[in-house]
C-alpha cells in the first residue's frame, strides 16, 4: 500500500538551488519507491519581480545585489556548477550569463498544470535557462521550450500574449509569502513540514520517510 503525500515545491527559475534541490528531491522519491505516492506542484515565487526585459548581468546583478566582490560570486557559481553536476545537470555560467524576470515563466507553468505537463516544463525551463543560457522572459524562446516539454505551443503563447493567469500567479505569490516564504526552494510536504534550501536526496528522503511514517501511524 502507497501512502499519498502533497509536495508543495515552491521556486524561481532563476534560482540554480531550486534546480538542485529539484533533482535531491527527485532522488529520494526514486528511492523511496513503492512506499508513497507524490503529488508534486509547483509554487511561483520571483527572485527578481522588478527585474526590466532583458535581464541584466549574472555577475553585475549578484555584485549590486549581495555586497559581494568579483572573486566570491566567481567561488559561488563554481560550487553551485559543481552541486549541480554532482546531480548529473549541467549549469553553465559564463561571463555573459544573464539573470532575467520569470513571471511569464510562472504563468505557462500555472498553465502547464492544468495541461498536465507542469514537471516536464519545469524542467524543460531549468535546462534552457542554466544549461543552454535562454532568455527566459522572451516569448519566442518560451514557446519553443513548452514545445520542447511536449506541450501545445501554439496554446501557450496565447497564454503569453494574453496575459491569462496573471492574476493566479500573484495570488499563490502572496499566499506563499504570507506563510513566511521568503527564500527559495522551500519544499513543504503534506502541507506541515519544510524543507528550505538545495538539500540533497538524503535529506529529502529523511523527511519523506517521517512523513510517511506518521501517516501509517494514524
Amino acid at each position: 500500500m502507497t501512502t499519498p503525500v502533497k509536495i508543495d515545491f515552491v521556486s524561481d527559475i532563476s534560482c540554480p538551488w531550486c534546480i538542485i534541490g529539484l533533482r535531491g528531491l527527485e532522488e529520494a522519491l526514486a528511492r523511496v519507491g513503492g512506499e508513497m505516492e507524490a503529488d508534486i506542484r509547483f509554487r511561483p515565487f520571483e527572485l527578481n519581480p522588478d527585474m526590466a526585459q532583458g535581464g541584466e548581468n549574472l555577475g553585475e546583478h549578484v555584485t549590486r545585489k549581495m555586497g559581494s566582490t568579483r572573486e566570491q560570486s566567481a567561488q559561488m557559481r563554481q560550487t553551485i556548477t559543481d552541486r549541480a553536476a554532482a546531480t548529473g545537470f549541467a549549469i553553465n555560467f559564463s561571463d555573459d550569463s544573464r539573470v532575467y524576470n520569470t513571471f511569464d515563466a510562472h504563468r505557462l507553468l500555472h498553465w502547464a498544470g492544468e495541461e498536465g505537463g507542469q514537471h516536464a516544463l519545469k524542467q524543460a525551463l531549468f535546462a534552457a535557462h542554466f544549461t543552454r543560457g535562454e532568455a527566459m522572459d522572451d516569448h519566442d524562446a518560451l514557446v519553443a521550450i513548452v514545445e520542447q516539454a511536449g506541450l501545445d505551443g501554439a496554446k501557450a503563447r496565447e497564454v503569453l500574449e494574453s496575459g491569462r493567469y496573471a492574476a493566479e500567479v500573484r495570488q499563490e505569490e502572496a499566499l506563499w509569502r504570507s506563510r513566511g516564504i521568503n527564500s527559495v526552494p522551500a519544499i513543504v510536504l503534506n502541507e506541515k513540514y519544510l524543507v528550505s534550501g538545495g538539500q540533497p536526496a538524503e535529506m529529502f528522503e529523511q523527511a519523506l520517510r517521517a512523513v510517511v511514517a506518521e501517516q501509517e501511524t494514524v
